[in-house]
């Protein structure tokens, strides 16, 4: 079973994805990016499903870290800032996917499945 990893500072989108996704595979969820890491370090995950604005680490540090540090794990980024700029910005620093909220939960669990199944090409 794949293992995700979600990272957001709002409990009620936090435990929204959780319970989603936790009914395909084996979650766990972060409420900032310096926990995302320390989880990061002690096991593999399969994605990394991030909120962008989070105070301390923000979501975009916390993807050139896990490109650093964790090549090769897809990065799916969740914004409510549609600046298309920065979002392209990210994906050509290696973010897998950048969705806008609001997002519909289908949305989700798509990028999801599509970014396991790039880790199984």
């Amino acid at each position: 079973m794949a293992e995700i990893l979600i990272v957001d500072d709002d409990a009620v989108i936090r435990e929204t994805l959780y319970e989603l996704l936790s009914e395909k595979y084996h979650c766990t969820a972060a409420g900032t990016g310096n926990e995302a890491l320390a989880l990061l370090r002690q096991k593999r995950f399969d994605v990394v499903l991030t909120d962008l604005s989070m105070p301390g680490l923000c979501g975009s540090e916390l993807l050139h870290r896990i490109v650093a540090e964790f090549p090769g794990t897809p990065v799916i980024m969740i914004s409510g800032l549609s600046d298309q700029e920065q979002g392209e910005a990210l994906l050509k620093r290696g973010l897998f996917e950048y969705l806008l909220k609001p997002f519909r939960l289908e949305a989700v669990e798509e990028s999801v499945a599509r970014a396991i199944a790039s880790q199984q090409e």
